[in-house]
């Protein structure tokens, strides 16, 4: 299928404490049936022109994410979904999830309950529950709980370009990130410019992904590094917040607390004995929007201890589009430019 036969592509976007969903409703062609590993794989390898339609300027931007449904292949699925961005196709997506359980009751695919609606969306790392708080009858704030998530890699210090010896963690909270306190950069929230902590965080990630071999313990094709999480350092337990940002794909910044990255985040302060199970912690982003997190149950994942986080959050619609393209435009897959 080419660009130029691409039929117009609707979509509805939203965004969960800052950071952009484009819900895509209309203009994939239907998928092989098969896993949810298998669908990734097949929109990778045969439909990639549409994720650059929808993702890159000029009808996006190289911030931009996106959400493809597909049909459900885990007993209990009430939807399934597919995520991607600047660079390809993620494994999990904590926002997308809160802005998808929202989605879900507002456009019935799931019945709603009186009070708490649940909703079962398989994700390419797995099932994950989304609990939508209903009020007056509609939907407000979404938690989900996470897959099992762990720490896998601890204390490990690389030399990170003209930073020197940084020390990191990587954990996997549905995608792999390596976690770095920010002063080891001389970076400071609020008074640093986001440029800095992109090029500080991306720095990280090539450094780990050449260094640092990664593993599941369910799928090869969840054993990637995703991207590197910058904190504040205030990792023990507080009553007061905690702020990070997460830049990942090809450098692309999540403008909120990212929620696979506070499961990654909590199951990295659990392993190290810095929070307990039901102690609930606030993390904030980059543009001080935030997420509540809390460790819901402790469990295993293959060798690896692990835990299930509880991430909260709300998402709010900002619009609806019909994308086209036309047979003589040269930029028809589009284009980034930062």
């Amino acid at each position: 299928m080419s660009t130029a036969a691409a039929g117009s592509l609707t979509v509805v976007d939203m965004h969960t404490a800052g950071e952009p969903l484009r819900i895509v409703t209309g203009g994939y062609p239907d998928l092989p049936k098969g896993t949810i590993l298998e669908k990734r794989a097949h929109v990778r390898d045969h439909l990639d022109h549409l994720r650059k339609i929808l993702m890159f300027e000029p009808r996006g931007h190289a911030d931009m994410y996106g959400a493809l449904l597909v049909e459900p292949d885990l007993t209990g699925a009430d939807l399934a979904v597919l995520f991607m961005h600047n660079e390809g196709y993620s494994t999990m997506c904590g926002h997308a999830i809160i802005a998808l359980g929202r989605y879900a009751v507002d456009q019935g695919l799931v019945p709603p309950d009186e009070h708490v609606t649940l909703v079962n969306i398989e994700c390419p790392c797995g099932l994950v529950r989304a609990e939508v708080t209903m009020r007056d009858g509609k939907p407000a704030e979404v938690s989900f709980e996470s897959v099992p998530s762990f720490l896998f890699a601890r204390d490990q210090v690389l030399e990170v370009g003209g930073w020197g010896a940084i020390s990191f963690d990587v954990a996997y909270g549905g995608a792999f990130y390596a976690l770095a306190d920010a002063p080891q950069f001389g970076l400071e929230f609020d008074r640093d410019p986001a440029a800095a902590f992109v090029e500080a965080a991306d720095a990280l990630t090539r450094a780990v992904k050449q260094a640092l071999p990664l593993s599941h313990p369910d799928a090869a094709d969840l054993a990637f590094l995703y991207g590197s999480i910058l904190t504040d350092g205030s990792d023990a337990y507080s009553d007061q917040p905690t702020r990070n940002v997460c830049v990942f794909a090809d450098r692309q910044v999540d403008r909120s607390p990212t929620g696979s990255g506070v499961t990654a985040r909590l199951a990295a302060m659990q392993a190290r004995g810095q929070i307990g199970i039901g102690q609930q912690r606030v993390f904030t982003s980059i543009i001080n929007t935030c997420f509540t997190g809390e460790v819901a149950s402790l469990t295993r994942a293959g060798a690896h201890q692990a835990i299930t986080a509880r991430v909260s959050g709300k998402a709010h619609y900002t619009g609806r589009s019909e994308f086209s393209v036309e047979a003589d435009d040269s930029l028809a897959e589009g284009f980034l430019l930062r």
